[in-house]
């Protein structure tokens, strides 16, 4: 521990908040939106909200702020905020309009700020002035980075009466029902100072007190990894709601997010003091490497893509300095070493552990049994000297999808299917753990296994996870070189207790669930192909990203490339499809089983690892609104992937509706399990 850090001075906030400034309402009507920004102050009854205007729901951290903008870390992201909050089909807010507006409250409906865990857009919302956000619930990423920077959120909506009226707030009305150690990190203005008063003994962890009872598989992991009071690491039991840091077995970050932290960093903590473990750091170069394929003159010229090579070289100076593993960029042609989900699942996440990640999709790796979670910015730069990050045991909800499926769903069908529930749609489900189970879940690869745990993200989820069986003794053993015994030994106990409590039980049948799209707009907007009535004419088919860039993924998109050969079909001209590996490990998998001259010969165009086209950051992304998109990829919101209508699907759906033209279900001339790694 750096001796600045104990010596420094750290003090509370005020008992009681003044917000002198106005209330900026993100309402569905952008004509609204466009007054207040004017200098119109909307009425608003709070005691009768049926009276008032509708709020916008859903509002997506991309909305807040769209991913070319995130290339900026620093108080310029104040002049972008809502930039890309769509209302109708109009984008209302407009550069510096809202850091010139005297705003101090942001107010929307439900779902505030789901999607991507990255911090930069509470960030930029207090950098134009936003004290507090008020919503009628918020999703966990955002609102532990809004916690983390010093930003209030409220879900009171009572509160707009006093801000408007100028008067004081006490400080209660923000920590009021969070956890104690929220409460703290609240009152000391962010989770630096805590951390530092923590470390100068200043404030305590809670003790946990849970006596020994009946776990989830998440709850048994997080028992093992909870830090005590004086410093041990490990608990008998927890149970949820219970509160406090968990020490991490792995922390990794990408070119996102590490030039941020790393500036934090070195201001907060100092230039010249060593992470804690920098063996235990994983750095990744994966998300901008074709960013200068699609990026716009417009966005060239006020300077976006220089911004993009700053972040890479920042990240490259401070892995060198800290002598931390960084995964880059290829050094013979375009392309990245892997998306960092898919090289922590390939090569370092191990059953039992917890792993935390700079990226919403963290819990990629739950397939293999260990608790793995998003984290923001200020969470990333504080785990690099404290090696733990703070968690409020979440809930579990178990989903039970039991029976065959049929030859043409897979994994993504299930998490489509489970996005489009009434339970996920209404919010029920955020902040959980979603653990699947059940015969249909049991028989698929870990690889598949991936998709549906990597898409806890799109649930609101806390993670997902499923119980690590002999389909993960095989992975290790294949994938790593681990031994049997010594992989064997990794999964023993790791299965949820009998007598377990779970906040929910979902129970789907694997036989009634039919291949699916999500139809443009939201994830959650899944509906069976067969329910579309007319064809959807397709311009871009897109295969790829942590999501659908493993290897059994390449299976399936060499499945169908091999039936339409074989039927003398190929890609329809009238469609651009794109294949993109997530890591070099699958592309040579992909070399070994011959998929790249099925792929060239169909008329795919095969690109090297990298995030790409899911953050409009590379070749698949749409150029036009009228371009309709078919995806493999996690995520549908508005303008995520350029401004096309985007369908998601299954790599099976994607690859057939490239050969058909038009969206379609996969019907294979015939059945047969291809050779190779389906485990």
């Amino acid at each position: 521990m750096s001796q600045s850090l104990l010596e420094r001075e750290i003090s509370k906030r005020p008992e009681k908040v003044r917000l002198a400034g106005r209330i900026l309402f993100l309402t569905e009507d952008p004509e609204l939106i466009k007054r207040q920004l004017a200098g119109e102050d909307l009425p608003w009854d709070t005691k009768n909200p049926a009276n008032n205007p509708k709020l916008r729901d859903d509002i997506s951290t991309d909305e807040i702020t769209p991913a070319h903008y995130c290339f900026y870390f620093d108080q310029t992201l104040g002049e972008i905020p809502y930039m890309g909050l769509k209302c109708g089909n109009v984008l209302p807010i407009g550069r510096t309009d809202v850091r010139k507006s005297g705003f101090v409250c942001s107010v929307s409906g439900k779902r505030r700020g789901k999607g991507s865990s990255r911090e930069q857009s509470p960030y930029a919302e207090m950098a134009a002035g936003i004290q507090v956000v008020i919503a009628e619930n918020i999703e966990r990423i955002y609102k532990q980075n809004c916690q983390n920077l010093g930003l209030l959120t409220s879900t009171n909506f009572s509160l707009i009466d006093k801000i408007r009226a100028g008067a004081e707030i006490a400080l209660s009305e923000f920590t009021a029902g969070e956890d104690e150690i929220t409460q703290q990190v609240i009152e000391y203005g962010g989770l630096f100072p805590f951390n530092v008063a923590r470390m100068q003994k200043k404030v305590f962890l809670p003790a946990i007190k849970t006596s020994k009872r009946p776990m989830t598989l998440a709850e048994k992991i997080f028992a093992k990894h909870m830090v005590t009071g004086d410093g041990k690491v490990g608990v008998e039991a927890v149970k949820p709601g219970d509160t406090g840091f968990t020490r991490v077995d792995l922390r990794f970050s990408h070119e996102y997010v590490t030039p941020m932290a790393a500036i934090f960093y070195e201001h907060y903590v100092g230039k010249d003091v060593p992470v804690n473990d920098a063996a235990s750091i994983r750095l990744f170069r994966d998300h901008l490497t074709f960013l200068d394929e699609v990026i716009s003159e417009e966005k060239k010229k006020i300077g976006l893509l220089d911004l993009a090579t700053q972040l890479k070289l920042k990240q490259e100076d401070f892995a060198k300095a800290q002598g931390i593993k960084l995964h880059g960029e290829l050094k013979d042609r375009k392309g990245s070493e892997g998306i960092c989900h898919s090289v922590m699942l390939e090569t370092y996440a191990l059953p039992g552990q917890v792993n935390v990640g700079s990226d919403s999709h963290t819990p990629h790796v739950g397939a293999v049994g260990c608790v793995a979670f998003g984290i923001g910015t200020t969470d990333v730069f504080n785990s690099w000297f404290t090696k733990d990050v703070r968690v409020k045991i979440p809930e579990s909800v178990k989903i039970v999808i039991r029976g065959k499926k049929q030859p043409n769903v897979t994994a993504k069908d299930f998490i489509l299917k489970i996005l489009s529930l009434d339970y996920v749609r209404s919010g029920k489900a955020l902040a959980k753990v979603m653990e699947y189970a059940g015969e249909a879940v049991e028989t698929l690869s870990v690889d598949e296994r991936a998709t549906m745990t990597n898409m806890a993200a799109e649930i609101g989820g806390f993670t997902g996870i499923v119980a690590p069986d002999e389909k993960v003794v095989d992975f290790l053993v294949e994938r790593r070189g681990m031994s049997r015994s010594e992989a064997q030994e990794l999964i023993r106990g790791l299965q949820s207790d009998s007598g377990a409590e779970y906040a929910q039980l979902i129970e789907l049948d694997a036989a009634e669930i039919a291949p699916m799209v999500a139809t443009p707009g939201d994830p959650g907007n899944g509906k069976d192909i067969r329910d579309l009535h007319t064809p959807v004419p397709v311009d871009l088919a897109y295969g790829g990203t942590c999501t659908a860039g493993k290897n059994e993924d390449m299976d399936m998109y060499a499945e169908v490339l091999g039936d339409a050969l074989r039927s003398g079909k190929r890609v329809a001209p009238s469609v651009e499809f794109y294949i993109q590996f997530g890591s070099q490990e699958t592309r040579e998998y992909c070399m070994n089983k011959g998929y790249l001259d099925i792929f060239q010969k169909a008329g795919a165009r095969v690109i090297e690892p990298s995030c790409g086209a899911c953050i409009n950051a590379g070749p698949g992304v749409s150029t036009r609104p009228e371009q309709v998109v078919v995806s493999a990829q996690n995520r549908n919101f508005p303008g995520r992937s350029g401004p096309g209508q985007m369908y998601l699907a299954s790599p099976l759906t994607v690859a057939a509706s490239a050969v058909a033209g038009y969206i379609v279900e996969y019907q294979p001339s015939q059945r047969r399990e291809l050779a190779g790694s389906r485990r």
